[in-house]
């Protein structure tokens, strides 16, 4: 450390002798005009680099709190809304029955080829169904008993819109 510190006073010798020479050669008045010009000069990069930014800052703050005031409310009330919603719950769904996909699979026009219903999944294939048609029935299923798409296989058949499809679909409990 004082290697260092020694070192940098030596670098810093010959300017700062420069600066004593020129110092010592002003008389009395023009010391007081440096004087005063060094310490204008301070106070102005001070103020530049320390006390304006933060005075900007408050303002720009100042201005910007209600706008973030009212997120923060409208966050917080989303917030006790999903928790209370959260707390309901849903209603329990009856569980599917076999007649009851196949009963809303003919109000679509479709008709399943192969249909096992369990209580975990239910598998069926369609062996020639409109795509469109396939998709709101889902569609309809998800609303109205919560059931979900656990793997499907779809292929296009030559006709437009429609498909050759194999679903394995799973219906949600109150818990999930």
């Amino acid at each position: 450390m004082n290697r260092i510190l020694s070192a940098l006073m030596d670098r810093l010798r010959g300017p700062l002798q420069a600066l004593s020479s020129f110092w010592e050669q002003r008389d009395q008045r023009e010391r007081m005009i440096l004087s005063v010009g060094i310490a204008a000069i301070v106070l102005a990069l001070l103020y530049l680099l320390l006390i304006e930014p933060a005075i900007s800052g408050r303002e720009r703050l100042e201005k910007n709190l209600p706008v973030l005031r009212q997120q923060a409310a409208t966050f917080q009330a989303q917030a006790r809304e999903a928790a209370t919603l959260a707390g309901k719950g849903t209603a329990n769904v009856p569980p599917i029955t076999r007649e009851g996909i196949e009963s809303s699979l003919s109000r679509r026009g479709l008709r399943a080829q192969n249909l096992s219903v369990t209580p975990d999944l239910i598998r069926l294939q369609l062996p020639s169904a409109s795509f469109s048609e396939m998709i709101s029935w889902l569609n309809e299923m998800q609303k109205a008993s919560r059931v979900s798409v656990v793997e499907a296989n779809v292929t296009a058949l030559d006709a437009s819109d429609t498909v050759s499809a194999t679903l394995t679909l799973r219906q949600q409990k109150a818990d999930q």
